[in-house]
């Protein structure tokens, strides 16, 4: 009768325990499985956090930085899209936007990065994206208190199709600039 008792309590304790180790591991989210329906995956994108920064920007709901593979540095470099040229295919930028906040640390009004929001993605593919002026668009929206990301919805603002034409609308106003806003500043 001892030893059962002594079973039940370790088969107890076990169970707890593997429940814990089930929700911690469902806590932590690989972002790169996640897809756009129909387009793009977070993991085209695999090493955004590292490339080259082609601009920044700010409104009163956010502070971004737009950066671009090698691809599209070196096409900006030859004066794309100012050039009249369009980018090349396999050109692909992410924005990542966060919270704006004020700096605690510098010595005059500085604003600086909060929490962050959300990450967009564009991928120039020509024959992919026929129906959207070659480029594809994915946004990929963060929740703070899960720490995970998910595809962006019609509710958001600017609403998403959630598809990889969630950013031809907008971008049409640049179709002479081959849809992309950013220029590539003097450096």
């Amino acid at each position: 009768m001892k030893h059962w008792k002594i079973f039940r309590a370790v088969l107890i304790v076990g169970i707890a325990l593997s429940g814990l180790v089930g929700i911690g591991l469902r806590a932590q989210q690989d972002k790169y499985s996640l897809k756009v329906p129909g387009g793009l995956a977070f993991s085209d994108f695999r090493g955004y956090e590292g490339w080259q920064a082609v601009s920044i920007s700010h409104s009163q709901t956010a502070v971004a930085v737009i950066l671009a593979n090698p691809v599209m540095i070196d096409a900006y470099r030859t004066g794309v899209p100012g050039n009249g040229k369009p980018f090349p295919d396999g050109s692909k930028m992410a924005k990542i936007h966060w919270e704006p906040k004020k700096s605690e640390k510098a010595p005059g009004p500085t604003t600086v990065p909060g929490t962050l929001q959300n990450v967009d993605f564009m991928e120039k593919d020509s024959k992919r994206f026929a129906s959207s002026g070659g480029w594809g668009w994915a946004a990929f929206d963060y929740n703070a208190a899960s720490d995970t990301f998910a595809p962006g919805t019609a509710t958001d603002k600017p609403p998403q199709r959630n598809d990889a034409r969630c950013g031809f609308a907008c971008h049409t106003i640049v179709k002479d600039r081959d849809y992309v806003f950013t220029d590539y500043g003097k450096r």
